[in-house]
């Protein structure tokens, strides 16, 4: 695995073609109020927006843990991580499946913490210094360093970028309207003996609208962003490398975004920048994750893992 074509490139940019796993429609992430986000792209094209970048960081950390033991998964143990437990020692949640990660309140609100908060060294009579903040997330959440943070919690100031970013969009779309009926073999009429569709009673007609068109995942490492954190080439190479497996698992085992909406790689992932940068496989990069992990363990929290208790 060589990264030297990245030691002075400002951004590592990928991309990948999508396609259904099966026909030819797909469902596209929806936001309350406005359902799917179509719009016109810069030549008229109709675009949609099938996997915004705040999503896409919550499912390229999923690929990332094992829900049965309750881990890292086998090529990233070792990388450092925040667990919290609740009042009985049970597990409760943690820093990789958390949204905000170590923003979430079963963190910051957890006994415990207080390590977290002294290492970051906030203080609020002086400039926020942002170098105290990245060897914490560092020595904490790794994840927290690639996928951005906002630790308002602590203070407003407190923020970092993502420097792994990415989104899946498509172009040339249509619309595939279609519907159907739920089905009530009981009380088929709406309002029968007091019962409204609202409560789950009487046959209820939907709508339904999916979408065909050219689909397309991006991806972007911010190389400038992760030399700028200062923390040296260990880290720095470790980044990459976590952030590149991420990006290669995800378009593996990653693409079931919804119900219909299973998606699959169509040809390889390619570099659109530096263009001399030959991409390791996911094979190569398991096979140098352990070493990696070890030479950059000693900016890690000693045990890796931290324990924190949410006893609310």
């Amino acid at each position: 695995m060589n990264l030297e074509p990245l030691k002075t490139a400002p951004r590592l940019l990928l991309k990948a073609t999508l396609q259904p796993l099966q026909g030819t429609r797909f469902q596209p992430t929806g936001f309350p109020d406005l359902g799917a986000a179509t719009y016109d792209g810069p030549d008229g094209r109709k675009m949609l927006l099938v996997e915004s970048a705040q999503s896409m960081a919550n499912r390229l950390e999923a690929v990332c843990w094992d829900s049965v033991n309750d881990d890292w998964v086998e090529p990233l143990k070792g990388l450092p991580m925040v667990k919290v437990k609740d009042k009985a020692g049970n597990p409760l949640t943690n820093s990789v499946l958390e949204a905000h990660r170590l923003n979430s309140p079963y963190i910051t609100n957890a006994k415990g913490f207080d390590a977290i908060k002294k290492a970051i060294a906030f203080d609020d009579k002086r400039a926020f210094d942002r170098a105290p903040l990245v060897k914490a997330l560092l020595k904490f959440d790794l994840n927290s360093l690639l996928h951005g943070i906002f630790l308002e919690k602590i203070a407003g100031v407190i923020r970092l970028p993502r420097a792994l970013t990415g989104f899946i969009e498509a172009e040339g779309i249509s619309v595939a309207a279609s519907g159907g009926v739920k089905n009530d073999r009981v009380r088929a009429a709406k309002g029968d003996e007091g019962k409204t569709a609202k409560e789950g009673f009487g046959n209820v007609p939907f709508h339904r609208e999916e979408f065909t068109g050219t689909i397309t995942a991006f991806f972007n490492i911010d190389l400038a962003l992760i030399r700028g954190f200062g923390l040296g080439d260990d880290a720095e190479s470790l980044l990459i490398a976590v952030s590149l497996w991420k990006i290669q698992r995800f378009l593996t085992d990653g693409l079931r975004l919804r119900t219909a909406c299973d998606l699959e790689a169509h040809g390889e992932l390619v570099v659109q920048r530096p263009a001399a940068f030959k991409l390791p496989s996911i094979e190569d990069l398991e096979k140098a994750l352990p070493g990696l992990i070890k030479a950059a363990s000693k900016c890690f929290a000693e045990p890796a893992i931290t324990t924190v208790n949410f006893e609310e």
